[in-house]
């Protein structure tokens, strides 16, 4: 007799949770195996494979939520843990002030998979760390460099959705990444550049795909002006600002605030609220006319483009902000009724098997214009030109916020000129948006992931991609901060 089957198992769980008189329940069976190669100044510093197993239970009873979870996936435990969600969820509908009703959904049988043609985990460890010791090897070939990194990461999740409402979806998703860094020393001082390869749902052929000893030589040499660059100016400063570092503030002061749980206070004791409150949508100016800023978990390669969420709900494209006015949120089955809206937008995810599913951040990106990023900066007398991520910070409700980076140009007279260090910008976020005075075209779009964003207690990490082309951004506050490189 052979093992049982993830059907077996789901079948088993969800028929306790029927027999339990539950309006609602489902499973999630998760395989994910991780790798991550990290090397440091010329040598591999670690080799960390990660392989992760196990299936959570959820329960709506009487209005009510239970969840149980467990690493041990047998004909014992499956229904110790259902009758456990159900034990929970009736606890829950004891106390609760408030009845959870759930949006309507179809029932889908489906199958979704990351395709790719070369599958990293077939990839020889040899010829990663090849690749990883060559790029280091460049990097040092400047001889202001101290230090260096050099990282590949992949990840590919196994997962089974099943619900009694007769729902049914197989996931095979799988994403990489990579990174180097270079660290050069100047009169006592320390500047590191970077490039990172976005998170993408690809296999490892995007990795292949770049051409590694020339990021590395660029890199090498921007380190080194940067940290002979002279320090900023404290003042007020046009901004350009690549689609990587538009991808962090897009993340910051428009996805957390796009959260509909936040929005009516459910995240109020970790990471804040939102300013973006339901009476302004439809009607608050967030940005200028150019800003377009558009939900879309369909777009193939990135993070959040999974098929279906973990309510079930298949990915879908949105508005969040249209030619500036704040017009949708990011929501899920429990939520969207809230707002008066039928349907979930399909924005409720967990990281993995242990964790609740908890409304997330969509796959948000600024809509390209109609200019060329030569034509922006050749409307900017006095500016800075900014690239990549750098330290970041802002409030409780998604309003305040001061942003750095990881590589800034002056531009003077319309031309860039020469390389800045520690800038930081800051601002309000409805008027840093309505300051924006250009986006350009799609020639110019470009699309960087996030695997790290924190939410819910316990803390769970959420996947996500923000698109941008470069936009210009009028009359910003910008000062000189120590953290800002």
């Amino acid at each position: 007799m052979g093992s049982p089957t993830w059907d077996e198992f789901a079948e088993l769980a969800l028929a306790r949770v029927r027999r339990s008189g539950a309006e609602y329940g489902d499973i999630r069976i998760q395989h994910r195996l991780t790798e991550r190669i990290k090397g440091e100044d010329r040598r591999i510093a670690s080799v960390c494979d990660d392989e992760d197993n196990g299936f959570g239970v959820r329960v709506l009873y009487h209005g009510a939520w239970g969840f149980a979870a467990s690493s041990v996936l047998s004909l014992e435990d499956v229904p110790r843990v259902a009758d456990l969600a159900v034990e929970l969820a009736k606890y829950s509908a004891s106390i609760a002030t408030e009845k959870v009703q759930l949006a309507e959904e179809p029932v889908h049988r489906d199958r979704v998979a990351t395709p790719f043609r070369s599958d990293p985990h077939a990839v020889p460890l040899e010829k990663k760390t090849r690749l990883l010791l060559e790029a280091m090897e460049v990097l040092h070939n400047e001889p202001d460099i101290v230090r260096s990194t050099a990282e590949i990461w992949w990840c590919r999740d196994r997962k089974r959705f099943q619900s009694t409402e007769g729902t049914v979806l197989d996931f095979d998703l799988l994403a990489v990444n990579g990174s180097i860094s270079a660290t050069a020393l100047f009169d006592g001082r320390f500047a590191t550049r970077s490039f990172n390869l976005p998170y993408l749902r690809h296999g490892y052929e995007l990795i292949e795909e770049i051409r590694w000893p020339e990021e590395a030589i660029r890199v090498a040499r921007e380190a080194v002006e940067k940290v002979r660059a002279p320090a900023v100016e404290d003042g007020v400063y046009d901004l350009v600002l690549d689609p990587e570092h538009l991808s962090l503030t897009i993340h910051e002061s428009c996805g957390h605030p796009s959260e509909l749980d936040r929005a009516l206070g459910y995240e109020a004791n970790y990471a804040g609220t939102s300013f973006l409150t339901p009476e302004k949508r439809g009607a608050f100016r967030f940005g200028s006319p150019p800003v377009t800023l558009v939900a879309d978990n369909t777009e193939p390669g990135t993070l959040a483009a999974t098929g279906y969420d973990d309510d079930g709900v298949e990915c879908q494209k949105w508005d969040i902000v249209r030619d500036g006015v704040f017009v949708g949120y990011c929501t899920n089955r429990e939520v969207a009724r809230k707002i008066g809206e039928t349907r979930s937008r399909g924005s409720n995810r967990a990281d993995g098997w242990g964790g609740v599913p908890i409304v997330r951040i969509a796959n948000i990106g600024l809509e390209p214009g109609e200019q060329t990023l030569d034509q922006l900066i050749a409307d900017v007398k006095r500016g800075i030109y900014i690239e990549g991520h750098g330290s970041y910070s802002i409030d409780q409700r998604r309003y305040n916020f001061q942003f750095g980076g990881d590589a800034f140009w002056l531009i003077e007279n319309g031309r860039r000129t020469h390389m800045l260090r520690d800038v930081i910008y800051h601002g309000i976020t409805p008027e840093f948006w309505n300051s924006c005075e250009g986006v350009a075209d799609r020639s110019f779009r470009r699309r960087h992931g996030f695997i790290t964003c924190g939410k819910g207690q316990p803390v769970q990490s959420g996947w996500m991609t923000h698109a941008a082309s470069p936009a210009l951004f009028r009359k910003v506050q910008v000062i000189r901060g120590e953290g800002g490189s």
